[in-house]
């Protein structure tokens, strides 16, 4: 399978670039996985395709401002760092640009001194490992110093960094929003409670490996970096209990997709427990626990879209892409939603 298979022409315009003031009005494109029949309808919407009985998988996880600008304290050269994962207690794995400026042994210094890192190694792809030393808490200090890492296709400026966070968000860890999360406000969900929908939280801390570019021709040659998952025994219970009595499994995001398909047993129910997953799904996967996705417009030839056809068969995808870009639908991380049925 190819990865110019999943390949679409997307008009730059149609990159949403600002949030909506209201975080629920984006439109909703409804996609049945079965027939391939499209519905234009609102994000409120979303109420009158969910049933009593049904689960809502939402990732709780939440973006840190994970970009760090500095510079080296031996020459004064500016240089960008990107927190993606949390080693130990006060290292991580970084990206640094520009790289060859930070050879093993640099010292970086963030905020006149106010957050340092010494680079300690280089890792897979050229990543560094970086141990920090400050004085006081290091959330404290990073979200005093630093930025939301939004995707390189956003390049207006986020006046209010909480619209790249859910509402729902709950634990620091993301380099990325799991961004089908952003169009639920708080009423929204108190809604969807109220009509006798169960609303299960996981965790899983999104990490920049899942947008990265396919590099291969072969989608089979692909390796999907590993990211950590965490799932609360009640919220097992909650996914399990739908399961058992006729409800259907609703995921919010592939990143809850993924989640919930890597800690299922192969009889069809959620675990509880915590790990690192680099689950890759694509067509022919057979899924376990989910049934339906609420997700956004994807990147071409990305594993994302990889997933969402997993789900609903390749040509029905790109069918349902080339009817959102007719139609005018915003893309990507701040654009509209789609709901796989």
């Amino acid at each position: 399978m190819n990865v110019s298979e999943f390949y679409f022409d997307l008009p730059q315009e149609l990159i949403a670039q600002d949030p909506l003031e209201d975080r629920s009005s984006s439109r909703l494109l409804v996609l049945d996985k079965d027939t391939g029949e499209i519905q234009h309808r609102g994000f409120r919407d979303l109420l009158e395709y969910l049933r009593k009985g049904d689960c809502l998988v939402i990732n709780d996880t939440k973006v840190i401002p994970a970009r760090l600008y500095g510079v080296k304290e031996e020459t004064g050269a500016r240089i960008e760092v990107l927190l993606l994962k949390r080693r130990e207690k006060d290292v991580w794995e970084t990206l640094v640009k520009p790289g060859k400026k930070a050879r093993p042994g640099t010292v970086l210094s963030f905020g006149d001194g106010l957050l340092r890192g010494t680079v300690t190694d280089v890792v897979e792809e050229g990543n560094r490992l970086i141990r920090f030393t400050y004085q006081g808490i290091f959330e404290e200090i990073l979200d005093r110093l630093g930025q939301m890492p939004l995707p390189p296709y956003i390049t207006h400026e986020l006046k209010d960094k909480n619209r790249y966070q859910t509402v729902y968000a709950r634990h620091d860890g993301s380099a990325a929003a799991p961004t089908a999360g952003l169009h639920f406000t708080q009423e929204l969900l108190d809604q969807i409670e109220g009509m006798g929908v169960s609303i299960a939280h996981v965790t899983l801390h999104v990490g920049l490996g899942t947008f990265r570019p396919v590099k291969v021709e072969n989608i089979l040659d692909h390796h999907m970096h590993s990211e950590f998952y965490m799932v609360e025994e009640e919220e097992a219970e909650k996914v399990n209990r739908a399961r058992r009595e006729g409800g259907r499994v609703i995921c919010v995001g592939t990143t809850s997709c993924r989640t919930v398909e890597s800690a299922a047993g192969e009889d069809g129910l959620l675990k509880a427990g915590s790990g690192w997953t680099d689950i890759f799904i694509y067509p022919g996967y057979k899924f376990k626990l989910l049934d339906c996705l609420v997700t956004n417009f994807h990147l071409p030839e990305s594993t994302l879209v990889m997933l969402v056809s997993a789900l609903a068969g390749r040509e029905h995808v790109l069918h349902a892409y080339e009817e959102a870009i007719r139609e005018r639908y915003r893309f990507f991380s701040f654009g509209d939603a789609m709901l796989v049925l």
